[in-house]
């Protein structure tokens, strides 16, 4: 059976995730956004990504200190020059694989 409490915790849920997505989307989506705004904001995924790996590829330890010599960081900036180079997602996750493989293997 199920509580009321539930219910509410639920439908609670539900307004705090929809109303800042929706909000946005209603009022920006009457306007016409500067040409540099949009540019901008299509950057906005790969910085967050950024932000949640490059603490992975350069510290190590707890507490967390400084280490640039980490294979995952020795990997990944070889497979970012290529992805940037071919732009292709297919042949960036293989390189990856490959030269992660290659990290596991000699280092």
């Amino acid at each position: 059976m199920i509580h009321a409490d539930y219910l509410y915790i639920l439908l609670g849920m539900g307004i705090v995730t929809y109303v800042p997505r929706w909000l946005p989307l209603v009022f920006l989506s009457r306007l016409r956004l500067p040409e540099w705004f949009e540019h901008w904001l299509d950057l906005i995924p790969a910085v967050i990504l950024s932000a949640l790996i490059l603490p992975i590829l350069v510290t190590t330890g707890a507490p967390r200190h400084l280490d640039l010599m980490r294979p995952e960081l020795l990997v990944a900036l070889p497979t970012f020059f290529f992805a940037v180079k071919t732009r292709s997602l297919a042949g960036t996750v293989v390189v990856g694989m490959f030269l992660f493989w290659l990290a596991g293997k000699f280092l």
